[in-house]
């Protein structure tokens, strides 16, 4: 769709962009299905190593698209098909491979918790972050109220979702919501940086370590080392960590290739 720009690079960093400017790159009903899909693709593309998601223009993301939406009189509408909703926050969280997300402008609503479902999140200093559901009688959505307690704590976390206000990059940065604020203009630099930093890492064990990093809050102590030993068992019989060790002595950057 051209809503939805996907371009790869040949160092296997796919970036994803949002592209409705005129909208604030609102996504419309139909759009959560088509973020699935690419979620799914880069999941099971074994050269994509990993994933910016942007907004085209001066904005990262509005949230749902509600112009012209008659929710309240047809609660068949197509925007009342939350699984759709849920589907596509569900790919993002389940995808085994680094996720960037380059945060331009304004990003709102569910647009906020498509940046915090990434693994990275990079604001230029005019970036502007809200809950803003409250505000337009709605919940939050797109795993918001899963993601929030964890990053910022449950009273922090309410008083974002409750109270809607619009945050700044550096108040978000103060937070932890994002991991860094760079100047609007050196974004793209910044962020390219960090992606061909991850694209270049061993595929299999940043994805057993995201995975463990999500499961982390589910688990006990006992668990979480079982998880780990399990995790280093595979990484020791892997090709990349004998290219790992190879390259190390040879005093070389290694060449890893996720098996």
């Amino acid at each position: 769709m051209d809503e939805l720009q996907v371009e790869r690079s040949e160092e296997g960093i796919v970036t994803l962009t949002l592209n409705r400017p005129r909208r604030k790159n609102a996504v419309p009903p139909h759009g959560w299905e088509g973020l699935r899909r690419v979620f799914h693709e880069v999941a099971q593309r074994p050269s994509d190593r990993v994933l910016v998601i942007t907004g085209a223009g001066s904005d990262f993301c509005s949230g749902a698209d509600l112009s012209g939406e008659t929710v309240t009189e047809n609660p068949q509408h197509p925007f009342m098909g939350m699984a759709t909703v849920s589907d596509a926050a569900i790919a993002l969280h389940d995808l085994g491979k680094p996720t960037i997300a380059k945060v331009n402008g304004d990003a709102v609503g569910a647009g906020m918790n498509l940046a915090l479902g990434c693994d990275l999140i990079v604001a230029g200093e005019s970036a502007r972050f809200a809950e803003i559901f409250a505000k337009r009688a709605l919940s939050v959505d797109f795993a918001g109220t899963w993601l929030l307690p964890r990053l910022v704590g449950m009273h922090k976390a309410k008083e974002l979702a409750l109270l809607a206000d619009v945050l700044s990059a550096k108040e978000a940065l103060e937070i932890g919501i994002v991991n860094r604020v760079v100047p609007d203009a050196e974004l793209d630099g910044f962020v390219l940086d960090w992606a061909r930093r991850l694209a270049a890492g061993p595929p299999l064990a940043l994805q057993l370590t995201k995975k463990m990093l999500a499961s982390s809050f589910s688990l006990s102590l006992h668990e979480a080392l079982q998880w780990e030993a399990a995790a280093q068992s595979v990484n020791l019989a892997s090709e990349d960590l004998r290219e790992g060790v190879q390259a190390f002595f040879e005093k070389r950057t290694p060449t890893f290739r996720g098996r």
